[in-house]
């Protein structure tokens, strides 16, 4: 995903050669830059030779398996954004791995979207405390979306958005022209996912295309009982 410029860079460590071009392929299909490794030990030596802003690993991994690759990254960077890929689906394994640092789980077999939305959901999280160079500008129709000064502008005309508009603005463009689902919305921009946070959102979905509607090609589509789409062809 390009960010000012610049694409987020994706470290991806997956044994399964098959899956890992996949994904890989998937994620540089969506803008991110990947690096893809089939061990934790190649995967831990292209950590050291290179910067990357989003780590996935496959838990059953040869030489050094998910969990150690986790445990090393975490002794130098607490920060860095971890998503482990796992066949187990045991509540004892995820609580180990979350007191390691990781930032979520999907359990295989899963759908591309959802790891994207995942990966978008945990970026919309940490895009706070993200360096200068990595805060989103994006191009939404004929409208420059500044996700930092909390702007959006169209010609000569400015908008200052409101923190939940920018924050729910900047998720629906992290998943441009895919479904951007309600619950990994209200998770990342109010914390839960309950009646009372879901009709909030309708409303400032109301309020972000009026805020838009001077680009007739924007459109905001909403999936009933699923989440909104946003499109601007």
């Amino acid at each position: 995903m390009k960010v000012s410029g610049k694409k987020y860079k994706i470290l991806l460590v997956e044994d399964d050669l098959n899956l890992g071009i996949l994904l890989a392929e998937f994620l540089e299909e969506n803008q991110y830059e990947v690096k893809l490794c089939r061990d934790g030990e190649s995967g831990m030596r292209a950590w050291r030779d290179s910067k990357f802003d989003f780590c996935i690993f496959d838990v059953m991994l040869p030489i050094l398996d998910g969990y150690s690759l986790t445990k090393k990254i975490r002794q130098s960077n607490k920060q860095v954004p971890i998503l482990l890929l796992t066949a187990k689906s045991l509540k004892e394994d995820k609580i180990y791995g979350f007191n390691l640092g990781v930032d979520d789980y999907l359990t295989k077999p899963f759908d591309e979207d959802e790891l994207l939305c995942r990966i978008n959901a945990i970026l919309n999280r940490t895009a706070k405390s993200s360096d200068n160079d990595q805060v989103p500008v994006y191009y939404i129709g004929d409208f420059t979306f500044d996700f930092q000064n909390q702007m959006l502008n169209i010609g000569s005309k400015m908008q200052r958005l409101t923190k939940t508009e920018n924050e729910i603005l900047l998720f629906l463009c992290r998943c441009k022209k895919k479904i951007a689902k309600r619950d990994d919305i209200l998770n990342a921009v109010w914390g839960n996912s309950d009646y009372f946070t879901g009709r909030s959102l309708d409303v400032f979905i109301t309020k972000l295309r009026k805020l838009l509607k001077d680009d007739p090609k924007i459109k905001i589509e909403g999936i009933p009982t699923v989440g909104y789409i946003l499109s601007d062809e």
